[in-house]
């Protein structure tokens, strides 16, 4: 079996490792990918006793810094005894000799997931107290003590926009395969326009959305935040602006979004009514100028998205054929970025 197919899984190399390295292993190993996880690929591991998670790097030629696993599992492994549910993480093999790169092993959570905000498997009752967990959950992730985790290093001091704002120009030149003048224009107008520190420095994770939660079976409670690969320490503003940044975009499968739906006929929090329920958790008095914060996680997914692009034109993307339509929406965020920016 290969060992550079992100698809595929040396299932003989991982039983043989996990069976010297993990208690209470046994194997074998039948291996089941994730049609979600793009960026790194995920796989459940089937084995006679019970069934793991495995999340590996992709292989080959990567971005500096991107599909950091290493860091997935030190803040999922911190945040165990928290307000934020995490899976248990059991392992982290960074020897990229046992199956072509590096990856780690974690419990799997049995239980709810949702892919569409519109919540349509649920009826109207039951939507608003899973999308108020899903607020409940932000805050804490916001409100963990960076010091008792043992993460005040996980994310260096600074003023986070600028040097988000560098670190994903950076991504985004890396990956450009074609000359998007909204990107170039969005990109020109976050450089001057970052805000001044206010003295917030928090977890963030970076990739907030409510396919990125899993839920329990029975009630509206959240059983594990999946997919920190882009959590690090910054702006809290910015989790929160990319879940109203989410509900912006087309209903569907691709878009996954709320625009145009009527969220109170369907029992939906508003964008109003979910930043205010966010501060009143956290004891704030409001957000200024947020469009700010909205115009850059536009610019950020965007720049997620031609990497992913890219990947699939070089043959590294988890799940190419979406990948490649993934792709085509770079300069649609792009301007959704500047109409944010509008409103500052």
């Amino acid at each position: 079996m290969t060992k550079t197919d992100p698809t595929k899984l040396d299932t003989e190399a991982v039983a043989t490792y996990l069976g010297a390295h993990l208690k209470g292993f046994e194997g074998p190993v039948e291996a089941e990918k994730f049609d979600v996880g793009q960026s790194n690929p995920t796989f459940r591991l089937r084995t006679p006793k019970k069934n793991y998670v495995l999340r590996r790097k992709p292989p080959g030629i990567l971005l500096k810094s991107a599909h950091a696993v290493d860091r997935e599992f030190r803040v999922q492994s911190a945040l165990r005894n928290t307000d934020v549910p995490v899976a248990n993480m059991y392992l982290l093999c960074e020897d990229e000799d046992v199956i072509g790169s590096a990856f780690y092993v974690m419990e799997e959570i049995v239980g709810r997931h949702f892919n569409d905000p519109r919540l349509p498997e649920l009826s109207k009752a039951d939507r608003l107290p899973i999308v108020d967990e899903m607020n409940r959950v932000l805050a804490a992730i916001h409100n963990v003590d960076l010091q008792a985790t043992g993460l005040s290093d996980y994310g260096p001091e600074g003023n986070y926009y600028r040097r988000q704002i560098d670190r994903w120009t950076k991504q985004y030149r890396a990956s450009e395969t074609d000359k998007i003048p909204a990107m170039d224009d969005l990109i020109s107008w976050l450089d001057n326009n970052v805000p001044a520190e206010d003295g917030q420095r928090t977890l963030v994770h970076g990739d907030y959305r409510i396919d990125n939660m899993l839920f329990h079976k029975d009630r509206p409670e959240c059983a594990a935040v999946l997919d920190w690969e882009l959590s690090t320490t910054g702006h809290p503003y910015a989790d929160l602006a990319a879940v109203i940044m989410q509900w912006s975009m087309p209903p569907g499968a691709e878009g996954r979004g709320l625009a145009g739906v009527d969220r109170s006929a369907q029992g939906l929090m508003s964008d109003e009514g979910f930043v205010d329920a966010y501060c009143a958790r956290r004891n704030l008095a409001g957000i200024d100028k947020f469009g700010f914060y909205l115009a850059f996680t536009f610019f950020r997914m965007a720049g997620i998205i031609q990497g992913v692009y890219k990947r699939a034109l070089d043959g590294n993307a988890s799940n190419p054929e979406r990948a490649k339509r993934l792709g085509s929406h770079v300069g649609t965020f792009a301007e959704h970025g500047l109409a944010a920016a509008k409103t500052v």
